[in-house]
């Protein structure tokens, strides 16, 4: 069995967008049970020195579309980074995982051997496909979606590794 850039990035990718919502929904849901705006987790962090919820799940948004359209070699969607609310940070995800689905199979061809040029602040790495795919997108991916996981559950969300994993298929 050949494993593919589509089914390393874009099928994990859609399926952690998915479980991203779904912890979003529950820290929704666990706000109203105690009787408190759920928005109030949108500004709450781990540490003083590290992104808020909000920030987090923008970059984990940020880091599906961006490797997702560097390997297929297409153009990414543009999100302004504006979001205030719980609601408005779903709508965010919903954005990314629609935008990670709408992109065909067949754009990944050669994507592990694709130049791939990622601009930072201070300079630009540079790297092939399978390497950015592994050392870049997918352990962003993962840490972002981790922390905004962490910041629910110790608000006091009830969630749990399986929320984090979703269903197995």
């Amino acid at each position: 069995m050949k494993v593919s850039a589509y089914s390393l990035l874009v099928e994990q990718n859609a399926r952690m967008l998915q479980n991203l919502s779904t912890v979003l929904d529950k820290g929704i849901a666990s706000a109203q049970a105690r009787k408190f705006d759920p928005n109030v987790l949108v500004n709450s962090r781990l540490a003083p020195d590290m992104f808020p919820l909000s920030r987090q799940v923008q970059i984990a948004c940020d880091s599906a579309k961006n490797g997702v359209a560097r390997l297929a070699g297409v153009e990414p969607p543009k999100h302004e980074d504006n979001e205030q609310t719980m609601d408005e940070l779903k709508a965010r995800v919903a954005k990314a995982l629609d935008f990670v689905k709408s992109v065909p199979a067949a754009k990944f061809d050669g994507a592990e051997e694709r130049d791939i040029k990622i601009p930072l602040r201070d300079r630009t790495l540079e790297m092939k496909g399978l390497t950015y795919l592994q050392s870049w997108v997918l352990p962003n991916l993962y840490f972002h979606i981790t922390t905004t996981y962490a910041i629910l559950r110790n608000n006091g969300v009830d969630i749990g590794k399986q929320d984090f994993l979703g269903p197995v298929t």
